[in-house]
């Protein structure tokens, strides 16, 4: 066990699927376990979450992984040594179009369905006609950067459409169906469970998931103030430990069923289990009232007797800062002096998981 200099701490959490294994460790004691005494404070927006971490206001949180990243270059915000000790999920988002612009999509084609995963050449037709119009489609994901927006960008190239020839928004996951609802947003990429929120109110067609596009990529980490660390080493050791044995218990499927009971409740997630279950038990729900697809690896948070899964390893961090400076977010120059040993830290998730 740990010596714990820091027992109380606020993390930081976004209502999503995959803060599985934050509220996990919470609910299932493994935080008390490691000795650590933690407040979850749900945040409504990944900017918001960042600053409030930046300040000290919250300890430590769940964040997007090119998040510390971003941080260090002060992109977006204020320069800080943010770091990331453990990796707490892959895979996860989806890209959803509004059913008003699938059935445009079903008319251009003459089609009376559209086989999953599409391509993003199939928007080509609208994006001529609303071109016609001096109009665009608009397109949200949830912050500049992040593996939305990577996988958006990933997939409109793969179709051969330009991000130009869309309007790009920046939306708060919570505020993507709500959008979509009234007309302001065509598409989103985002995590769950909007994707399957948006599909069981009849408003989008989830067509696309993270699998198809990044497959692994990380997604979610856990992210702390490098001088928060250098203070309370044992304490963040302990707080990898906990997080790290929450996301292995979620690898028994059994207990996904469980998890998606918990994140229901109005402390965390605050919506139906019908929209949660889903992606966690490898199903996609891709058009109301039809088959969802069978996606594996939709939510992927460990893999049981494998701890290189969990590692924020060199080469995780390597390819996002590439994809990072690929889409123009960082230059040559920033990607050159760009340290990620320092910012992915192997070394202190090697050690928790040793002990």
């Amino acid at each position: 066990m740990f010596k714990i200099e820091k027992k109380n701490i606020n993390l930081g959490f976004m209502p999503l699927t995959d803060s599985a294994p934050v509220v996990i460790a919470y609910e299932m004691g493994m935080f008390k376990k490691w000795g650590l005494n933690v407040t979850l404070t749900k945040q409504n927006s990944w900017a918001t979450l960042r600053d409030k971490l930046h300040l000290g206001v919250i300890d430590a949180a769940q964040m997007l992984a090119p998040m510390p990243i971003a941080s260090n270059l002060g992109l977006y915000g204020q320069e800080s040594q943010v770091i990331s000790p453990l990796i707490l999920s892959r895979n996860g988002n989806g890209i959803t179009i509004s059913t008003a612009l699938y059935q445009k999509l079903l008319a251009h084609k003459n089609n009376t369905e559209i086989s999953m995963p599409f391509s993003a050449n199939i928007l080509s037709p609208e994006i001529k006609e609303r071109k016609k119009e001096g109009e665009k489609l608009t397109f949200a994901v949830v912050f500049p950067y992040s593996c939305h927006y990577y996988e958006l960008i990933e997939w409109l190239k793969e179709g051969n459409i330009a991000l130009s020839d869309i309007n790009l928004l920046f939306v708060p996951p919570s505020g993507m169906v709500p959008s979509m609802q009234s007309g302001d947003l065509d598409g989103f990429c985002v995590g769950g469970p909007w994707n399957a929120k948006a599909v069981r109110e009849g408003v989008g067609v989830t067509g696309v998931t993270s699998s198809d596009l990044l497959q692994d990529s990380p997604e979610k980490v856990l992210g702390l103030m490098s001088s928060w660390q250098s203070k309370y080493p044992q304490t963040t050791l302990a707080l990898v430990s906990a997080l790290y044995e929450a996301c292995q218990w979620l690898e028994n499927v059994p207990n996904r069923f469980e998890a998606a009971r918990l994140l229901s409740r109005a402390c965390y997630l605050d919506t139906h289990i019908d929209v949660i279950a889903p992606s966690l038990l490898g199903s996609c729900l891709t058009f109301n009232g039809t088959t969802p697809r069978k996606v594996t690896s939709y939510n992927q948070f460990s893999t049981l007797d494998d701890p290189e899964f969990n590692k924020p390893a060199l080469n995780c961090g390597e390819k996002i800062a590439d994809l990072m400076q690929e889409c123009g977010h960082i230059s040559t120059k920033q990607r050159t002096k760009l340290s990620i040993a320092n910012i992915y830290r192997e070394d202190i998730y090697l050690t928790a998981i040793s002990i």
